[in-house]
């Protein structure tokens, strides 16, 4: 199963409450927040954003290799990056994915643009169509 976790580092930031969030792996997603569970989800939503853009722009995502507090995207934003992984790994076009999940390819487009919001239920749909499931968990809030 694939999370799309990668540890992070938080460290003070020059005014007082902020905290500073990097990750050694994804250099480019950098933020902060007003103590740390705002930390934490900047931290999210940098870190989503940030591996949609590597999508986008042909990079392939890093591994995950560094130790510390593992920070994932969003569900939608981890969602959607499984569909666009499994889709380059199924070698097939858009019409194609569009026949799969029956909607036209004007909509299988919108799905596979990584900066296109899309309904989570309907990438569950894609992800099925690729031969892949969507797994939700949940676990403590730090």
């Amino acid at each position: 199963m694939k999370t799309y976790g990668y540890a992070a580092q938080f460290e003070p930031g020059d005014n007082p409450g902020i905290i500073v969030v990097t990750f050694q792996d994804v250099p480019e997603a950098i933020t902060e927040g007003e103590g740390m569970s705002d930390a934490q989800q900047q931290a999210a939503d940098a870190l989503g954003t940030v591996l949609l853009a590597y999508v986008r722009m042909g990079r392939p995502l890093p591994e995950a290799k560094a130790l510390g507090e593992v920070i994932s995207p969003p569900a939608d934003i981890a969602a959607k990056l499984a569909v666009l992984e499994a889709f380059a790994k199924a070698g097939i076009s858009r019409s194609e994915l569009a026949r799969r999940i029956g909607k036209d390819e004007k909509e299988a487009r919108r799905i596979l643009d990584p900066m296109h919001p899309t309904r989570l239920t309907m990438l569950e749909q894609a992800l099925a169509a690729l031969g892949r499931r969507l797994v939700v968990g949940w676990e403590d809030a730090a």
